[in-house]
């Protein structure tokens, strides 16, 4: 299957809990068919204190969503 989205495209969320939502592409997995909608399908990573992130704690991040779940916007 061709990938016809690439980052920094606009897109809208299809199907899933985040239905209707619209978002920038931030990164493409070619391999696995997913991309990373900027503000789209977060989760909560429990991280403990690094030297990057001294407090750690509850962190909300993107998570990948399948390329069958977004349409490019125009």
């Amino acid at each position: 299957m061709k990938i016809r989205i690439k980052k920094g495209d606009l897109v809208r969320i299809v199907a899933g809990n985040d239905r209707g939502r619209t978002g920038k592409v931030l990164k493409v997995f070619r391999k696995t068919e997913r991309v990373v909608v900027e503000g789209v399908h977060l989760i909560k990573r429990h991280t403990r204190p690094t030297q990057k992130n001294p407090k750690g704690g509850i962190l909300e991040k993107e998570a990948p969503v399948h390329l069958s779940n977004v349409r490019k916007e125009h």
